[in-house]
């Protein structure tokens, strides 16, 4: 699966609070709780975020509190993928189990810029940069975790696999 998206930069220790604010945590729908998707990072994302935007963050993304509303607010606001040097273990976790492919990469972090152009191929973890022409590696996923994302979701997954 490739995914190709424009860059949306943040730094360490974004949390789940950042991510999704609590004071929206009323709902699951991830359109509702998309219209709020860091706006506490920066308020002007949910108006600029577009499909297939990727978010690159550094070190420790979705700290914080357990809640599977952060990695639905970044889906249903139309995010691709998130780029990160390290993510919260449950976040990780609840990303999988929602299909939100997210990839671990210092060097691609340590290189992209705001705005820049990305083309991930999640199957190799190859990391394009259409801008710079750089290209990075990140770890891909087993091939398991792989069909999770590629359906949707563990939910859909466990469906399709009867």
């Amino acid at each position: 699966m490739s995914i190709k998206g424009r860059v949306h930069k943040f730094g360490s220790d974004v949390d789940t609070d950042a991510i999704i604010p609590a004071r929206y945590l009323n709902t699951i729908d991830p359109k509702e709780l998309a219209a709020h998707c860091m706006e506490d990072a920066d308020p002007q994302f949910p108006a600029k975020v577009k499909a297939g935007d990727i978010i690159v963050a550094d070190k420790n993304f979705g700290c914080g509190s357990s809640r599977e509303h952060a990695p639905i607010a970044i889906k249903g606001a139309g995010v691709s993928c998130v780029i990160a040097k390290s993510f919260a273990r449950i976040f990780y976790r609840n990303a999988i189990n929602i299909g939100l492919p997210i990839l671990e990469s210092d060097e691609a972090v340590d290189s992209i810029a705001a705005g820049d152009e990305l083309e991930v191929d999640l199957a190799s973890g190859r990391i394009y940069n259409l801008r710079s022409g750089e290209e990075f590696k990140a770890e891909p996923f087993p091939a398991f975790m792989q069909e999770i994302i590629n359906n949707g979701g563990l939910i859909n997954y466990l469906i399709d696999k009867g």
